[in-house]
């Protein structure tokens, strides 16, 4: 039987059930995180507005779904700028063979959109359902539907032509 979802308490069992959430929030942090907006400083920027904002909340909703979709904004807000950076910097040279399947990877995430790799690693990375993605971006559930499997198509795609460029070379 799957956990049921933390709702929104007062006192101490919210501010425990936050503490057991940092580290699945550093995780999508650190998948997200850039120069202008490094992990930590998103998740502290993200559990202080959580702080602030607590009693704001929803009484009967998700507390993971509220404080992934806090980060989100926060995020959005921060990293706009940086985008054409943050792919050039993914796709700078590194030493001949070094760490190609992750390399691979990492360059077919940086050419995937924003609004797709978000999805993308909230419902692989943070195994959230396409209903929570969609709580937490405040986006309808089809729209994740479709992005989700635009980014799937685009990874795959980006995956199989760098395997066969790999086995010519």
């Amino acid at each position: 039987m799957a956990a049921r979802p933390a709702v929104f308490s007062t006192g101490v069992e919210t501010v425990d059930h936050i503490s057991h959430l940092i580290p699945r929030l550093r995780r999508y942090a650190r998948a997200l995180a850039s120069a202008r907006m490094p992990a930590d400083d998103l998740v502290r920027s993200t559990l202080e507005r959580a702080a602030h904002e607590v009693s704001l909340a929803n009484a009967a909703g998700d507390l993971r779904v509220w404080l992934f979709g806090l980060m989100h904004e926060i995020y959005v807000r921060a990293a706009a700028p940086e985008q054409a950076s943050a792919l050039a910097e993914a796709l700078a040279p590194r030493a001949e063979g070094e760490g190609l399947p992750q390399r691979a990877f990492e360059q077919a995430m940086a050419t995937l959109p924003p609004q797709q790799r978000e999805i993308f690693l909230l419902v692989t990375l943070e195994d959230m359902s396409y209903e929570q993605v969609a709580k937490t971006l405040n986006i309808p559930v089809g729209t994740v539907m479709s992005r989700l499997s635009r980014a799937r198509e685009k990874l795959r795609l980006q995956l199989t032509s760098q395997a066969r460029l790999r086995k010519v070379k």
